[in-house]
């Protein structure tokens, strides 16, 4: 099998497994495209070409993608197609935006025991709650920055 074969069954296996956890499975093959192609970027046809779906799958993928911080549209000087690549950073940046969910879980905990009470049933389970989310949001954040500076120091000098 050749090395092109065994990446776009690489990326169809991730896919897969994206799309079981909870992703649509077109935004999840556009994604593994990008992250596993040989190329530096790659235009809305080409995605069309490389797996077979339409150029509106394509665009309602990369209008899910892109705010999502995992893939960017570069320029591609004497193009006129918009280029599309995988994010340097992106895994770092998806996990930040988890800060967001984690501040919003807290805030609903802390809601809850307003409501219930410290003391009740319900503010016993919504304490535990309160307490793993603002754990949570305390170890992510420097967990995050830590990760950013070693892939920094590691890969310093190396091309992007």
């Amino acid at each position: 099998m050749d090395t092109d074969q065994r990446l776009r069954e690489a990326a169809e296996k991730l896919a897969l497994t994206l799309a079981q956890g909870g992703m649509q499975k077109t935004t999840a093959r556009v994604m593994t495209a990008l992250l596993y192609t040989r190329q530096e970027s790659m235009t809305a046809a080409d995605l069309c070409a490389e797996l077979s779906i339409s150029s509106g799958a394509v665009s309602t993928a990369v209008k899910q993608l892109i705010p999502l911080g995992l893939i960017e549209r570069v320029p591609a000087p004497g193009s006129r197609r918009d280029h599309y690549r995988f994010r340097p950073g992106a895994w770092a940046s998806l996990m930040s935006q988890q800060n967001a969910m984690l501040a919003t879980m807290g805030a609903a905990a802390q809601e809850g025991l307003d409501a219930a009470g410290e003391d009740s049933v319900a503010g016993r389970r919504l304490h535990e709650m309160k307490d793993f989310y603002a754990y949570m949001t305390e170890q992510l954040i420097p967990l995050i920055d830590s990760w950013r500076q070693h892939y920094a120091a590691k890969h310093a000098g190396a091309p992007r």
